[in-house]
């Protein structure tokens, strides 16, 4: 066997084995001759502690290729859980089936939170179309009703232009009826550039300390001609010492929408009240206002984009359903929140922010 090996590897296996495995010992001395006799013979301990040595490498070896082939094997099994688990969520995704119908038992879980995902994605794409059909319908309505004022204010102004000598009560009469139809033109084109600068727009704040009760005197002040032309009185009841850290633009921008709306839909002659407190850990600011009960549904919407209470594009109530979405979303970077809630005659707009000290 030597013999084998060292012929094929020339030589280089027998002298190695040789050198580390073969060792002479003295036997005697023969007599003949009076020389000294040596034996060639293999030194088994040398063996057995190369084999010993070369089994544990070997072992070593083994359990290396034993967790490789495991560890790839679980990869790729894993690969192929991922690629199989993906192409159940695409069609699950794509199709209108049932989860049961594309998830196995053992995925029940997963089939679950995707049940849930998809019916969030299906209300929120729902949400995303009527609130598109709502601001096309709002586009359509506007462009139509320009016209009439429009028509109008050229229709008054010719007859003034034409007939000099027309006497001065019907000419006082025909310029009063012109300016209110202008100004009609001016608030229609209003609600297209506020329509236009909430697409374009992007609400950020900038906070610092604001003395919430100032603020809400302030507004009411502001507001006074407003009140007065629909016959309204503000009772404002704020708490000194009221501080929160805010945006001071944007969120008097918030009370304003607040108020505008109250003003729009309240009855002539009434009170609007306005309450500021201290509530737990928290800042609240009341609206309430006296007129028709809003029902739930329509509640439900009141704070989404391009949503009007009144959708009679005739009346004077409410702009392009944008102010109370706008409050929503400034509230919200404020950290805190809004909600409305009518009953009886009563609408009441509630806001809560963090205090100050909160920040």
């Amino acid at each position: 066997m030597l013999d084998f090996f060292d012929s094929t590897l020339n030589g280089v296996f027998l002298d190695w084995f040789d050198k580390n495995f073969m060792y002479d010992y003295d036997v005697g001395i023969k007599s003949s001759s009076n020389q000294r006799i040596y034996a060639h013979s293999i030194n088994w301990r040398a063996v057995k502690s190369f084999l010993l040595t070369f089994s544990v490498l070997l072992l070593e070896a083994w359990i290396i290729s034993v967790f490789l082939a495991v560890h790839f094997s679980a990869k790729k099994a894993s690969k192929r859980t991922i690629e199989e688990t993906g192409k159940k969520i695409h069609a699950y995704m794509a199709k209108g089936v049932d989860a049961e119908d594309i998830f196995p038992d053992t995925y029940k879980e997963l089939a679950v939170q995707m049940m849930a995902i998809k019916t969030n994605m299906m209300q929120n794409e729902q949400r995303l179309r009527e609130e598109a059909q709502r601001k096309s319908d709002l586009i359509t309505y506007l462009a139509h009703d320009l016209k009439t004022p429009l028509t109008s204010v050229i229709g008054y102004l010719s007859l003034l232009d034409e007939i000099p000598e027309m006497p001065e009560k019907q000419r006082a009469r025909y310029t009063k009826i012109t300016l209110e139809k202008a100004q009609r033109l001016e608030k229609l084109t209003n609600e297209f550039f506020e329509i236009t600068r909430y697409n374009l727009q992007q609400i950020s704040i900038e906070k610092e300390e604001v003395d919430l009760s100032y603020m809400l005197f302030q507004m009411a002040d502001e507001f006074y001609p407003i009140l007065q032309a629909h016959g309204n009185t503000v009772e404002l009841d704020a708490e000194e010492e009221l501080t929160v850290m805010a945006d001071p633009v944007e969120l008097a921008r918030v009370f304003n929408n607040i108020l505008k709306n109250a003003v729009a839909y309240s009855y002539p002659d009434t009170v609007i009240k306005i309450k500021a407190k201290k509530e737990g850990d928290s800042l609240q600011v009341s609206f309430s206002n006296e007129g028709k009960t809003i029902p739930k549904q329509k509640l439900d919407s009141i704070f989404e984009k391009f949503f009007r209470l009144d959708e009679a594009r005739a009346t004077n109530t409410g702009g392009a359903g944008l102010g109370l979405a706008i409050a929503k979303e400034i509230v919200a970077l404020h950290n805190g929140t809004i909600s409305a809630s009518s009953e009886n005659g009563i609408t009441v707009f509630l806001v809560t922010l963090p205090f100050a000290s909160q920040e």
